[in-house]
């Protein structure tokens, strides 16, 4: 009797499995269509170009409209939670070895936007490098954080042109771990 009653149990959970995560969409999709029909949020694709010790670096990345937003009281702007997916080309300068590699990441950026003009960024998130060595580095592993902090301002309704401070290191998962930094100039067609 009681071996019925657990495998009843099981069917049910099963059965009833389905039932919430439809629900769970539904209401996630019933708050994103709500937020969206009453906030103007935009996404974008970034063209950035920067330079680093030994290397340069440009980034075609896309941007996804704001995934979270708080909206500040008394004129100190709003916060926005923001996904950054991007494919990325280093080249190392003179003689250096690998001379090249790609870097893939997504990386979640909090935006901080003041008088709806300027802003203030920063996020972490993971990388992948086609290369462990680069520009005679040893980075030990493909996979890779990336730190990023920017300012910024929009130009217009359509546009946004930056500046970013970005690190990119494994976090000592692996020796040795000399990190890679780099001075980024990003401009953002907003759609």
């Amino acid at each position: 009797m009681e071996v019925g009653l657990k495998k009843m149990n099981s069917a049910n959970n099963l059965m009833f499995r389905p039932i919430t995560v439809a629900i769970a969409g539904a209401m996630m999709a019933f708050a994103i269509s709500d937020v969206l029909a009453t906030e103007t949020m935009v996404g974008g694709i970034s063209v950035r170009a920067g330079v680093g010790e030994h290397y340069q670096r440009i980034e075609l990345a896309w941007e996804s409209p704001s995934l979270w937003r708080h909206q500040f009281s008394g004129g100190y702007g709003r916060l926005d939670l923001i996904a950054e997916v991007g494919a990325a080309y280093w080249k190392a300068k003179g003689s250096r070895s690998p001379s090249d590699s790609w870097q893939f990441s997504a990386i979640p950026i909090l935006r901080w936007t003041l008088n709806e003009r300027y802003y203030i960024e920063a996020g972490v998130g993971p990388t992948a490098f086609t290369r462990t060595r680069f520009a005679d580095k040893v980075i030990s592993t493909a996979f890779q954080f990336g730190d990023h902090i920017g300012v910024g301002a929009y130009l217009s309704n359509t546009s946004r042109l930056g500046l970013r401070f970005s690190h990119f290191s494994n976090a000592s998962i692996e020796k040795s771990n000399p990190g890679l930094n780099i001075v980024q100039l990003t401009y953002t067609y907003r759609y």
